[in-house]
């Protein structure tokens, strides 16, 4: 679990809210079951007119990359590569296939189960390149539209601010419903700009982020497979991937 993920936007609205009471308001006062219908009742709406269902359906499973860690851990990677390399270079190629049930990081299994079948070391280039552009752009469609929830939020939340301003507007004549009823209009926006900053574009951008570093870590993966293949020495290989590491390459492969 990506705690960050939880504690943030719960630390950004425990701040609003208790910045809100000590200038006197109440937390009642921004619960507005009508605001909050029309703020995503009409964001959702408008992004069913942007985006298929197949890329809405994927934006909402992309929540469970935005609430875990990344998949996708560098260090284990190099260490699991370099393994691999000193066991192909001592024994052979077929031997890495006992080795798959202890790999966590599923597209390093895939390239092993290749290697392992003898499929031509281009082929294998060419399927993990492709699945690293395919995984990547879906992954994209997903932050855009996360991104986009939070750029149409706020734009419905004004609509939802004029929608109350108008049943004020009708009501001039009751002049004690006019400072409540202009209250209630701007929780709409309230909503929406709340919504957008707290939640949707943060979200977005984390995802992309994930996304990225998942990338790099295929990126390893054709790197290490192609070293393997290739009977370089482990020590080159994990040269080679200790630039994706970055510090933790000193606590890393050839152990």
């Amino acid at each position: 679990m990506d705690f960050t993920s939880i504690i943030g936007p719960v630390f950004s609205i425990g701040m609003i809210l208790i910045g809100l009471m000590i200038e006197g308001g109440h937390i009642g006062s921004l619960v507005q079951l009508t605001a909050a219908l029309i703020v995503f009742g009409g964001m959702f709406g408008a992004l069913m007119v942007a985006y298929p269902m197949q890329d809405i359906i994927g934006a909402f499973k992309s929540i469970g990359t935005w609430l875990k860690k990344p998949s996708a851990d560098p260090a284990q990677i190099m260490n699991d590569i370099i393994d691999l390399a000193t066991t192909a270079r001592k024994e052979s190629i077929l031997a890495l296939e006992k080795k798959r049930e202890s790999i966590r990081y599923e597209p390093l299994s895939v390239a092993v189960r290749l290697a392992v079948d003898g499929t031509d070391p281009h082929i294998i280039r060419e399927t993990l390149e492709t699945a690293q552009h395919v995984s990547l752009e879906h992954q994209e469609i997903y932050v855009k539209y996360w991104e986009d929830s939070g750029a149409i939020a706020p734009t419905i939340g004004i609509l939802g601010a004029v929608l109350g301003l108008i049943h004020v507007m009708e009501n001039l004549d009751k002049p004690e419903m006019i400072g409540p009823g202009i209250a209630v209009a701007f929780v709409a926006t309230l909503y929406g700009v709340g919504s957008a900053n707290i939640l949707f574009i943060p979200m977005g951008k984390k995802i992309k982020r994930k996304a990225l570093l998942d990338s790099m870590a295929r990126e390893m993966v054709i790197i290490g497979i192609e070293g393997i293949l290739s009977g370089l020495n482990p020590k080159v290989i994990q040269e080679r991937l200790s630039v994706f590491v970055g510090d933790k390459a000193n606590d890393s492969g050839g152990k």
